[in-house]
């Protein structure tokens, strides 16, 4: 996720967001420790020895595929808690769109983060007091977009071995290729390099990466069953919009969408995630689909654009680094 946006362009704004993403950037950049160097410690313990190894061997694969890794993920930063920052998303009630946000270099993007969660939560209740709908969601890593050697967090450590590896990927190719303006295609794209990547990653280990390679299949199938019906969502809920003024009815309506979704998922027979859990804690406000929205709309042009190229990814890595640079990089890519 490029939640946080590239350090160079936030220089240019003024202000108090500057003021705190500087100083988280400048916090997390004194907080890395080279992975070599803990690896090389004694008391560093099996678990985190094999993780970190696993960045690195990741890092390797993210290059086989043509992409640029510099100094990405050479280094540790043990960050406390269960994230990194915490991205805002913010929509206008009854669509289903985010609220850009225009920054200089990057563009328009839909989320804006933070260090804090209070600086979040003071955003989140600035926004809502516009009369907008709010999503905060939160974020284990981010790019700098190759302006720094972004580390491998704490919290991005202890996730799931297959979630950990396609993360690496994703944001080693935000450090590639960003198109300004264009989150969809951005995100989508990292997002999809990012999931096809892992499974190739632990395919290409053989039969000391058997395990996982099983795991990362039925981990990315179930994520792709989630999404699925999140999808469904969004498009009933974009229909009902759509079709239906806003007031008590159309309330009515939406709340039985998300009750028989969340059904829905809660049903799904799942390897890897517990269903009921999750359907437990789909957020389904109009914010939170508009971020799933820019992560997963794209994905079957990605998919298609995958397959004409006979399913070479190193392929698709190349031609969507040189369609980044065009006038028009959707058309490059995936076509007319």
């Amino acid at each position: 996720m490029v939640s946080i946006l590239a350090f160079a362009s936030l220089t240019l704004l003024s202000g108090c967001y500057l003021g705190h993403v500087a100083a988280g950037q400048v916090r997390l950049l004194r907080a890395r420790t080279p992975i070599a160097r803990v690896l090389a410690d004694p008391g560093t313990g099996d678990d985190e020895r094999e993780r970190l190894s696993l960045v690195l061997d990741a890092r390797d694969f993210a290059r086989s595929l043509g992409l640029a890794v510099g100094e990405q993920y050479t280094s540790y930063a043990p960050w406390p808690g269960d994230r990194l920052v915490t991205a805002v998303v913010a929509a206008r009630p009854g669509t289903l769109e985010p609220v850009p946000f225009w920054f200089p270099l990057v563009g328009r993007v839909p989320y804006k983060s933070f260090f804090t969660l209070d600086a979040a939560e003071t955003e989140a209740a600035r926004l809502r007091e516009r009369g907008l709908d709010v999503c905060l969601s939160p974020v284990l890593a981010y790019s700098t977009l190759g302006w720094f050697a972004d580390p491998v967090s704490g919290p991005l450590l202890r996730v799931d071995r297959t979630d950990l590896v396609a993360t690496v990927i994703h944001e080693i190719v935000h450090a590639n290729v960003y198109v300004a303006g264009d989150a969809d295609f951005s995100e989508g794209l990292a997002t999809f390099i990012g999931e096809q990547g892992v499974l190739a990653f632990f395919d290409a280990r053989g039969e000391p990466g058997a395990a996982d390679a099983r795991r990362a299949r039925l981990r990315i199938g179930d994520e792709h069953s989630v999404r699925a019906a999140i999808r469904s969502l969004r498009d009933e809920i974009a229909d009902l919009y759509a079709s239906t003024p806003a007031g008590p009815e159309r309330d009515v309506r939406r709340s039985v969408l998300e009750a028989a979704t969340r059904a829905r998922v809660a049903a799904l027979a799942l390897a890897t995630i517990d269903a009921e859990g999750v359907a437990a804690g789909l957020r389904t406000n109009d914010a939170c689909l508009a971020l799933e929205g820019t992560y997963t709309r794209d994905l079957p042009r990605f998919e298609a654009a995958l397959a004409r190229r006979g399913g070479n990814l190193r392929d698709l890595v190349t031609d969507a680094r040189a369609a980044a640079t065009t006038d028009d990089p959707r058309r490059a890519l995936f076509g007319p």
